[in-house]
């Protein structure tokens, strides 16, 4: 009991360094912070009736994002509160696409509102921190305090007394205070500093579908693996078998023709079958004679070797064509060139175009393995449409993966008037779809009479 007693004791005095640091710079954070969005709500306001309100406000949130970087660094070092770092600010092209987009922004407004509620909480825990401890001190030696201060004899009176406990009492309570304030500020930043609740869940479906993806990609693989090593491997084998049994019957000694003693004479042509009896047959057996192995009642006719060679012959071509219908299956499903990247599978691939490619690649960096699927099958199917319906004469191939962005670009100097179009899963339409399940990007430049350039952007990693 003694034991428990003293560890909830100890624990009720203890404090975190964290927290003793965090309370005694939240509040020179918390007045600049404050400081900084008076300053930029009042000075947005009256400059937005002027050109300069929106590209200031739009500076003012880019800085509000990153002060909200600093406080939720300073929340998970000092606090131990680790608070989830939004997404990062889209780059898209242009000036004023970039300013509607930061403009927009909900962590930097977020980022700004945290800034304000900051200050009250920064001035309590700086008053918890500092403003306590000296406080206890100021009562605990406070018989002290007023003697060197009024010197002379002055009787003892309750103040004198009551001063120690009061000191003591006040000190006790500045690890209770720091904590309380502490989870104040924890929820603050979780609640203002995180990803708002959409953006979260935007990320968490992100996460689950590059963990399918990657799951998928792998089962892919190993079914690949197995179509090629396993049922292949026993069709190239039955496909051997068929061939040696072909090979057999169109020996000239081979199944069928006249072998000795077949036509009911002796080996020795006496006509005998070995007993003296001319012409005889032994019990049980019957006599044959060529190829229709005829003889006696009850004849048995043989089967019909060149009805027997043809549908070997059927039965090989049937073979051979499910082997190469199934290694085109593997293919699809894992392009062996894949295995060694874009860099030497785009090549291979255009190789095989009956419209002659011009091939450009910048690979400065490998995609992950989903992302290289999906620019392979698109090169591909890109490909073939347009050696299907474009009419070019030559193409041209780029590829690039740079920053953290794939880009292909397919060029014709064909017809034109290619378009995505409305049919799902098909086409240029189905295409697109499919590059946005990686978050993917298609366009489609074709103007009637050409050329026609169609462009896919990806990023490098989900």
């Amino acid at each position: 009991m003694v034991r428990r007693v003293v560890t909830w004791w100890r624990r009720g005095l203890s404090v975190r360094g964290g927290e003793l640091a965090f309370a005694v710079l939240g509040l020179p954070l918390g007045v600049l912070g404050a400081v900084y969005a008076v300053a930029v709500l009042y000075a947005g306001a009256l400059l937005s009736l002027t050109v300069l309100g929106l590209p200031f406000v739009a500076a003012a949130l880019v800085g509000a994002r990153g002060i909200g970087g600093l406080h939720r660094r300073l929340v998970g070092r000092l606090l131990g509160e680790p608070v989830t770092a939004p997404p990062p600010l889209p780059r898209p092209s242009g000036v004023l696409a970039r300013g509607r987009v930061v403009l927009a922004d909900p962590v930097a407004w977020r980022a700004l509102l945290y800034l304000l509620p900051r200050l009250p909480l920064g001035l309590l825990g700086f008053l918890a921190a500092v403003g306590l401890p000296l406080s206890a001190v100021w009562l605990a030696g406070f018989p002290l305090w007023v003697r060197l201060l009024e010197p002379g004899p002055r009787p003892v009176d309750w103040l004198d007394v009551a001063g120690l406990p009061a000191g003591l009492a006040v000190l006790t309570a500045v690890p209770a205070a720091l904590r309380g304030l502490s989870r104040a500020n924890r929820a603050l930043a979780r609640g203002l500093l995180g990803p708002v609740r959409s953006q979260q869940r935007v990320r968490e479906l992100e996460n689950a579908r590059a963990t399918l993806l990657a799951e998928s990609t792998d089962r892919l693989r190993r079914l690949e693996r197995d179509l090629h090593d396993g049922t292949q491997a026993q069709l190239v084998a039955l496909a051997i078998t068929l061939s040696l049994a072909d090979d057999i019957l169109g020996e000239p000694d081979g199944p069928g023709t006249h072998g000795p003693g077949t036509d009911g004479s002796a080996a020795d042509g006496s006509g005998t079958d070995g007993s003296g009896t001319d012409g005889g047959h032994a019990p049980g057996r019957a006599h044959t004679s060529g190829p229709g192995r005829v003889g006696g009642p009850g004849h048995e006719s043989g089967p019909d070797l060149g009805r027997l060679r043809a549908l070997v012959d059927r039965a090989r071509g049937q073979t051979d064509a499910t082997i190469a219908g199934l290694r085109r299956l593997t293919r699809g499903i894992h392009p062996v060139a894949l295995d060694a990247g874009l860099a030497e599978a785009l090549p291979t691939l255009t190789a095989t175009s009956p419209v002659p490619v011009t091939v450009r690649l910048d690979l400065r960096e490998r995609p992950q393995e989903v992302i290289e699927r999906a620019v392979y099958f698109c090169a591909a199917e890109l490909l073939t449409n347009l050696a299907k319906h474009s009419g070019a004469r030559t193409a041209e191939l780029n590829a690039s993966a740079v920053g953290g962005r794939v880009r292909l670009t397919v060029r014709d100097d064909g017809r034109g008037g290619a378009a995505i179009g409305h049919g799902a899963g098909t086409g240029l339409a189905g295409l697109a779809e499919r590059l946005a399940a990686v978050d993917g990007v298609l366009r489609v430049d074709s103007p009637p009479g050409g050329p026609t350039v169609v462009s896919a952007e990806l990023p490098s990693r989900l």
